[in-house]
């Protein structure tokens, strides 16, 4: 597979970068991005694959189920980076249906160490679709409660954006908007939530 990145690396080079060098020249010289991309590491989801988007247009975030912590560093940094250097005035939170992150959240099990210490994070929305479904006195098929977690944890994430306080600060003056959107792989679609 390595060999195959740095052929691919060649291909663009020939094929795209030196068809639009201006373009790229241009990328060289600063970043302007309009949004901040926060989704999932899953392999089959690149956001300027599903979004049409060119190079530049998207500053990106990724890991395991599209999760804001506040005591992941990385995160924190890039948050600050996007708002107060980069001014992005958009953040979108992006979670997918058949996520092996919130499958992962919903078996609880196996050998792993540090998974099930990062899923911490999405917690809430487990227990938040439980309640629900336990409230209205139903059974759903597992696929349908998997979906409904999947897009309580994007709701959850987009709180968990406004325990920082620059983030606040910055929605209250009116420069910066929150998004939540779901990916259907089978359909290719985004979905808003509200």
């Amino acid at each position: 597979m390595i060999s195959a990145l740095l052929e691919g690396n060649r291909r663009f080079v020939t094929e795209t970068f030196e068809k639009e060098r201006a373009f790229f020249v241009s990328l060289a010289k600063g970043q302007k991005p309009k949004v901040l991309w926060i989704g999932c590491s899953d392999s089959r989801l690149t956001v300027s694959a599903i979004t049409s988007t060119r190079p530049g247009e998207v500053f990106v975030h990724r890991n395991i189920g599209n999760i804001v912590a506040t005591n992941d560093w990385n995160l924190s940094a890039v948050l600050e980076f996007a708002i107060n250097h980069l001014r992005i005035p958009d953040i979108v939170i992006c979670g997918h249906y058949g996520c092996g992150g919130m499958a992962a959240l919903d078996r609880n099990d196996g050998d792993d160490q540090y998974i099930p210490i990062w899923l911490i994070n999405a917690s809430a929305a487990k227990k938040r679709v439980d309640e629900k479904i336990r409230a209205l006195h139903t059974e759903l098929q597992p696929e349908q409660r998997m979906r409904l977690i999947v897009e309580e944890n994007v709701r959850l994430q987009l709180e968990h954006l406004n325990e920082y306080p620059f983030v606040r600060r910055t929605r209250q003056d009116g420069k910066l908007t929150l998004h939540g959107w779901v990916y259907d792989m089978a359909t290719g679609e985004i979905t808003l939530l509200e």
